[in-house]
């Protein structure tokens, strides 16, 4: 183990860190701290995720990775949506493995000792209209749409013409009484932050069926 693992170790206590900690950490010449990573990395005491982003080996962790909390440090301005967030959500029930994200930058996938995460570019006027921020109990955070936008997303990357609650609970598996929890609220943040018509008229259709 050199010298720059054990400065980690001692010194960041979150599971990810980027190339900028690592200039605090160990202040001498770019050459000499890039060697100390390359070394690192090669006996396997750190891994890289993506290009300035590392985490410890599991071996020397002080906490869990929650990938979740990975998903918007790797490709961002982004958010949890689609399956994911409804999975998350407890909406579906499938339980969701890889990450998939929503951005306004093109699409782009990435796999890392973390997991697989994708990221589809929707066009929308405020990307984080109807998105929350979680916290784990662990203190990792990430950001993550509601029910009801991570189904205008899903509607809108599979090119679905749903109009109605129907093909949610039959192609879903979503439960009625979960949607009976979308509120008037939820359907005015969204309904005109797509362009896509696709998107209008199923948060229309839905909007007259559950809430009428």
């Amino acid at each position: 183990m050199n010298r720059l693992t054990k400065k980690i170790i001692a010194h960041i206590p979150n599971p990810l860190f980027t190339a900028t900690e690592l200039v605090v950490l160990e202040p001498s010449s770019d050459n000499v701290r890039y060697a100390l990573v390359k070394r690192a990395l090669a006996d396997g005491d750190i891994l890289k995720i993506r290009r300035g982003l590392y985490t410890l080996s599991p071996l020397y962790r002080k906490t869990g990775i929650n990938p979740l909390s990975v998903a918007q440090l790797v490709y961002g301005p982004s958010y949890i949506s689609l399956e994911t967030a409804l999975s998350v959500h407890g909406w579906i029930p499938e339980e969701v493995r890889d990450i998939t994200s929503v951005t306004l930058r093109p699409p782009k996938n990435f796999d890392t000792p973390i997991g697989h995460f994708s990221y589809i570019r929707i066009p929308q006027k405020t990307l984080y209209a109807g998105v929350t921020r979680s916290t784990d109990d662990e203190g990792q955070c990430w950001l993550i749409a509601s029910p009801l936008k991570a189904l205008s997303d899903y509607v809108y990357c599979h090119k679905l013409d749903w109009t109605s609650k129907d093909p949610l609970i039959d192609s879903l598996r979503i439960e009625e009484n979960e949607l009976s929890e979308i509120t008037h609220a939820d359907f005015d943040e969204l309904e005109k932050n797509y362009s896509s018509r696709r998107v209008q008229r199923f948060l229309a259709g839905l909007k007259k069926e559950i809430l009428a």
